[in-house]
């Protein structure tokens, strides 16, 4: 029995894990994210709100947001003026209708300059984009400009056709100059060489 009883708690020693660890907290692996972690303050998106931000301020710069204060403000003034007493909430001098606009504009400012930085943002981005583009244009022309100096240089040192057409006239010239100062013998004589159909198509 001893002998099982030994091997059982080997067993039991093995499937443990040993040294410090055996009673601390479970591993995490490494190879799968944490888990989120509970906050007590809420979460929110600062693009959302960017986004948000940015369709107020479109709104408060139409004339359709113009529009509609103006009619809100002239219903807000007759209806304290032509009322009943007993039903107007803002007497004159509409004390409770200028803290309202003062509040709508304290928020309106922070908003608009909040869209603001946004563009200026995107404004920014853009004009990096731009300049990047900028200098890869600059850089395709001026290896193009050097493929074409390079090209005109290597054309410079090709016998072109022109070239050789006057190099074969000047060395038929040559050849005939020398052919009539040249006096055959008595008895001899020499028969024209018969020309070539190209050189009869050039004369022509």
């Amino acid at each position: 029995m001893a002998p099982e009883r030994d091997g059982g708690r080997e067993a039991a020693r093995e499937r443990s894990p040993a040294g410090a660890t055996a009673a601390g907290r479970p591993r995490t692996r490494l190879d799968q994210p944490r888990s989120p972690r509970r906050r007590l303050l809420p979460e929110w998106d600062p693009e959302a709100f960017g986004r948000l931000s940015e369709k107020i301020a479109r709104f408060l710069g139409t004339g359709r947001f113009i529009v509609w204060m103006t009619v809100a403000i002239v219903l807000w003034v007759l209806w304290n003026i032509a009322a009943p007493r007993d039903l107007r909430f803002d007497q004159y001098p509409f004390i409770f209708l200028t803290l309202m606009l003062s509040l709508q504009a304290s928020y309106a400012a922070p908003l608009i300059l909040l869209a603001q930085n946004r563009q200026d943002d995107r404004d920014r981005v853009n004009l990096e984009q731009d300049r990047k583009q900028n200098e890869r244009s600059i850089a395709d022309t001026e290896y193009l400009t050097r493929e074409i100096a390079a090209l005109r240089i290597g054309l410079g040192e090709v016998a072109t056709r022109d070239w050789i057409r006057s190099e074969l006239q000047d060395l038929l010239r040559d050849l005939e100059g020398r052919h009539n100062g040249h006096h055959e013998p008595d008895g001899f004589h020499t028969v024209p060489a018969e020309r070539s159909p190209g050189r009869d198509a050039e004369d022509r």
